[in-house]
């Protein structure tokens, strides 16, 4: 089909040329093609077409029905739930036709009622979006700073209010400091109820709020647009996060996966502002708040002593304190598979949730790691006092012998110390470590060791190759000992 300009050109060459095959070599076409378009320019078809277009169409029965319909529905409702009723009340057309109807209809609803929405102008330090997302079973915590764009991910089993505010916490951290307003979505786990379309917080949110210092906000009910921008984070983190990465091998996991890609995004150029957010971040971060000096408590506070262990029971488990804290009364707070114990406000300890019946330990409460017992001799008689007197040969030498099962070593003691008064002290130690490091254990082994005297073979391991440079002599070729040259 022609457009409008070509079939200009093809009537403005025949006006040039006046025939019809010079205005189609003219113009590239069909003589036939020019010959069609002049006539029907002369013969006044566009008058003819116009008309047509003005005659009676099927959809014209049902146009007020439709109309009426998409206003009260607010141009949500689909051709095919309408078409029946556009059935009774007449219309013979094909679905397709009447698709078209409805499609006309609503989107001139649309363009009657449009919100007429302005984009929106961020201050810097004024406003944090938060929003939780789900994804085969993984909820996903996600805030950005609105001005600087920079983005903060995280993980967690449920969306309870304790652990949104423990994220939230998390958040402020990583930030370096408090917006001054948190604009959240009617999550039930923050909103304590709605009141003539006021949300009303719950009151761990507000103390939160006040312990931090910001203004806790919510948008529109049913009304993702207002936080578009935060919405737009939590698509983007299942696609570019979940999706490739799941399953993680753990919340912790996760979460570590979770900071890095953080750390990856927030170091490149942002498409909508065509700037760094970690580097408009350091620019936001002086106009925030400060962070306050102690932590709010998150979580259902429990008391505890702390036991002679110096560590406290929670769930059927145990958890390591610092030591000066034995016989002291604690708080055990816990929240999100973390266990914090609190004393005077301070955070002392932090564990993760163990199972009932385990133990978590952590060296630093106990001044270092644990050493190995050692469970030293304790001699009682005259020969034990003895032999442990020999000193460490003594030592070895007892526990080698208890080790390798000599039952008899108790009766040949004595005679065994008795050897120091033939031999001498220092002959009866070195015959005492020759028995530890060749497993002799009698009596009899002793006393042979003792009569081979110095003499006695000391196999060592063998140590490194010894390498020896051979002296450079002069050298003769063999056809210096051929027979003519002998003579």
């Amino acid at each position: 089909m022609k457009s409008a300009r070509e079939k200009m050109d093809m009537i403005a060459a025949y006006l040039d040329v006046g025939t019809y095959r010079g205005a189609a070599a003219i113009c590239g076409t069909n003589h036939h093609t020019v010959k069609a378009e002049v006539l029907r320019r002369l013969s006044g078809a566009d008058a003819m077409t116009a008309k047509q277009a003005e005659r009676a169409k099927n959809t014209d029965i049902v146009g007020e029905l439709v109309a009426r319909r998409v206003k009260r529905t607010q141009g949500r409702i689909s051709a095919k739930r309408l078409l029946p009723e556009a059935r009774a009340d007449g219309y013979t057309g094909s679905a397709r036709n009447f698709r078209r109807l409805v499609a006309r209809a609503k989107s001139a609803w649309r363009a009657e009622h449009h919100r007429g929405r302005r984009p929106a102008v961020w201050t810097p330090g004024q406003t944090l979006v938060i929003d939780w997302g789900v994804e085969d079973g993984l909820h996903v915590f996600c805030a950005v700073s609105a001005w600087s764009r920079w983005r903060f991910v995280r993980f967690a089993t449920d969306e309870s209010g304790n652990t949104t505010l423990a994220l939230l916490a998390e958040c402020f951290e990583a930030m370096g400091g408090v917006p001054k307003v948190v604009l959240a979505d009617r999550m039930g786990c923050l909103k304590g109820g709605v009141v003539a379309n006021v949300v009303v917080p719950t009151p761990d949110y507000v103390r939160f709020a006040a312990h931090y210092g910001f203004a806790p906000d919510f948008c529109e009910g049913h009304d993702p647009a207002s936080k578009g921008i935060v919405e737009h984070l939590v698509g983007y983190a299942k696609r570019d996060l979940i999706v490739p990465q799941a399953p993680f091998a753990g919340l912790a996991a996760g979460n570590r996966s979770a900071l890095a890609w953080c750390e990856e995004v927030n170091g490149v150029v942002h498409s909508e502002i065509c700037a760094v957010p970690d580097e408009r971040l350091v620019s936001e971060r002086p106009l925030l708040s400060a962070l306050p000096s102690l932590r709010p408590r998150i979580g259902t506070a429990v008391t505890r002593k702390v036991d002679r262990l110096s560590c406290v029971r929670f769930g059927s488990a145990r958890y390591s304190v610092p030591l000066a804290l034995i016989g002291k009364t604690v708080e055990v707070v816990v929240a999100d598979a973390k266990v914090r114990v609190v004393h005077l406000g301070v955070e002392m300890a932090v564990h993760d949730l163990v199972a009932p019946g385990e133990a978590s330990v952590q060296d630093d409460h106990y001044g270092g790691p644990r050493s190995l017992p050692s469970r030293a001799p304790r001699p009682r008689s005259v020969a034990e006092h003895a032999l442990i007197g020999l000193g460490d040969a003594g030592v070895a030498f007892l526990k080698g012998a208890a080790a390798a099962g000599a039952t008899k070593l108790g009766s040949e003691l004595g005679a065994i110390v008795a050897l120091e008064h033939t031999h001498g002290r220092d002959a009866l130690v070195a015959a005492l470590e020759r028995a530890t490091t060749f497993g002799r254990w009698r009596l009899e082994d002793l006393r042979s060791i003792l009569d081979a005297g110095a003499g006695a073979p000391r196999p060592a391991t063998p140590g490194e190759a010894l390498v020896i440079a051979l002296p450079v002599v002069p050298v003769r070729p063999l056809s210096a000992y051929a027979p003519e040259q002998v003579r």
